[in-house]
């Protein structure tokens, strides 16, 4: 949630104080929100959507975007000549790129649209059946629409009876998101099914260029709002940023000692890929000196019970670790986060803003590291130049090896096995996919060493590794171990293993019995032809010289007529024949 905390700032205007005025209703929302002083994002575009404009608003991540739209939005409505709406008649729409970000717009709306008598929003997203919701709209309405833009685009095509026409309001949360590849169609879906006069709000962190071009086809005459912090950094002023440049096979070490030292803080710990997430967790979660720290993993391709039960328990704890991947980045306001760490940098080096604006929200004090490779060092002048300055941490001599550890998980687990292996090896292709290829140099990269630090036990055969051949140099694979023994410490997934094995193994041993009998018919086969060829009665064999001698007789008799008229001699005659064979 991007909302302002109860604040002492005199200078900064109350939301009680804007013009034109929130009604009673919302203050006295706001108040028991504990919410009395607006933030700049707020205190500028509250009043022109509440005054009938559509805006552009550009402000740093944790500013306050969330409420800047929510509360005009209940406002609108509140004044629409619509209101009270009828239960199928849309009067707002909020579209947001994931599923957590609309979860948490649509938890921060519900104290402000229950101001608001027989209006209700609804939560579209995916992880349920479509036909759940279906049925939410039926019988209970749907005038706010709060969504991910496939779901709601699904929505709105299946539901033809959901009325448009008296729309008030459209809100694109983090727009460029939403116009990135995989969203667009859906957003312009959308918007063609809305009306053209009604109000728009694009609010982002970053302005790109699918950002601008909507903003000029979609929005009418609209106010910018830019709001960026005065120094010449992005990240927020109260942020420490570092970086950490350590050896590939060193970094899980120098993490898991990160985290014994940062125990009893809030920690998010981003990697790149959802198998990454997976492994750590748990990984991290088996490691006897993190035995006292509660791991929290969430990641995109996690089922959507599963991502809200996370990311709640996570949100309540006073302390844990939150291991993500960039589903997580941007937009969530998980209050308390003390430390962000970037144990894989991002693909994309915007992202990096976002992930770091996790912590230190709305002026408060926040830590924040990235972890580099030696080979990657030039990454940190790449940030300067971007606005984003580290400083440098030194790796801790403290830090106990812990690459033996995981390896004794994986020879006791055949999960952990499985799950480092597919982790490593989804790594390794992301790392190929990366933006800043310059600096992130796929054949640069030092993958035995990164290998280790992963504490597989054998090097995977990768084919991207094997066709650029790529030195595995640094990796010591574990001796005299026979993979098919390693069992899953999971008693069903283990009996699981065994029947596949066993089904395995009989489909072999069927497999073989049938090319056995297929080359045995085929032998017979074979033996039969030749037989037939080599065993002919007496009759068959006199019947094939009989012909044989009337062809040879009709031949001679040819020859014989061509000698009576001179077309050929005697002593031609006599070798057409074989006779001078003889003579």
């Amino acid at each position: 949630m991007d909302s302002s905390p109860r604040n002492t700032m005199t200078t900064a205007p109350r939301f009680s104080e804007l013009v034109p005025p929130l009604s009673e209703d919302i203050i006295e929302a706001l108040d028991r929100s504990g919410f009395e002083f607006c933030t700049p994002v707020q205190a500028k575009t509250i009043p022109l959507l509440c005054s009938h404009k559509d805006v552009a608003v550009d402000a740093a991540t944790g500013s306050g975007k969330t409420l800047a739209f929510l509360l005009p939005l209940v406002e609108i409505l509140r004044r629409s000549t619509s209101y009270p709406p009828k239960p199928h008649q849309v009067m707002g729409v909020i579209i947001s790129p994931t599923r957590e970000l609309s979860t948490q717009i649509h938890k921060v709306a519900q104290p402000f649209v229950s101001t608001l008598p027989n209006v209700n929003s609804v939560l579209l997203v995916g992880g349920r059946e479509v036909e759940a919701d279906m049925n939410t709209i039926e019988e209970e309405g749907g005038n706010i629409l709060i969504g991910t833009p496939g779901r709601l685009s699904d929505i709105m095509k299946r539901m033809e009876f959901l009325d448009f026409r008296n729309l008030e309001i459209l809100v694109l949360d983090e727009a460029d998101r939403l116009l990135g590849i995989g969203f667009q169609k859906q957003v312009n879906y959308i918007i063609s099914r809305l009306p053209k006069q009604r109000r728009t709000g694009l609010f982002s962190a970053t302005q790109t260029q699918a950002v601008q071009e909507l903003a000029k086809a979609g929005l009418r005459n609209a106010e910018k709002v830019i709001l960026r912090p005065e120094s010449k950094s992005k990240t927020p002023s109260g942020l420490y940023s570092e970086y950490l440049k350590c050896e590939a096979d060193k970094k899980s070490s120098q993490l898991v000692d990160l985290l014994i030292e940062n125990k009893n803080k809030k920690l998010i710990v981003f990697f790149m890929t959802c198998a990454s997430v997976d492994y750590w967790g748990l990984v991290l979660s088996n490691i006897p000196t993190l035995k006292s720290i509660s791991f929290f993993p969430i990641h995109g391709k996690m089922n959507q019970t599963a991502r809200k039960k996370a990311l709640a328990s996570f949100t309540e704890a006073s302390s844990g670790v939150l291991l993500c991947t960039d589903v997580a980045a941007r937009g969530l306001d998980i209050p308390g986060i003390d430390y962000v760490v970037q144990y894989d940098p991002p693909q994309d080096p915007a992202v990096f803003i976002h992930r770091v604006g996790r912590t230190a929200r709305l002026e408060r004090q926040g830590r924040a590291i990235v972890f580099l490779m030696p080979k990657e060092k030039d990454y940190v002048e790449f940030m300067r130049i971007k606005k984003a300055p580290l400083q440098k941490r030194k790796c801790s001599e403290n830090a106990s090896d812990v690459i033996p550890i995981i390896r004794s998980l994986a020879m006791k687990d055949r999960e952990v096995l499985e799950k480092g292996l597919k982790a490593f090896v989804s790594f390794v292709r992301a790392y190929k996919e990366h933006h800043c290829s310059f600096i992130f140099s796929w054949k640069g990269l030092e993958i035995g060493k990164l290998a280790m630090g992963y504490g597989i036990l054998s090097f995977p055969s990768i084919s991207e590794v094997i066709q650029d051949r790529l030195d595995i140099v640094g990796f010591t694979p574990v001796e005299g171990i026979n993979f098919e023994d390693i069992k899953f410490k999971n008693k069903s997934r283990e009996k699981q293993r065994q029947q596949n094995l066993l089904a395995r193994k009989e489909r072999g041993q069927a497999e073989k019995r049938e090319r056995v009998k297929k080359n045995s018919r085929k032998a017979v086969d074979d033996s039969n032809k030749a037989s037939r060829k080599r065993k002919l009665t007496g009759r068959q064999r006199q019947t094939i010289q009989t012909a044989q001698d009337i062809e040879e007789f009709n031949r001679e008799n040819r020859l014989i007529k061509k000698v009576k008229k001179g077309s050929i001699t005697e002593d031609e005659f006599a070798k057409l024949t074989g006779a001078d064979d003889f003579v």
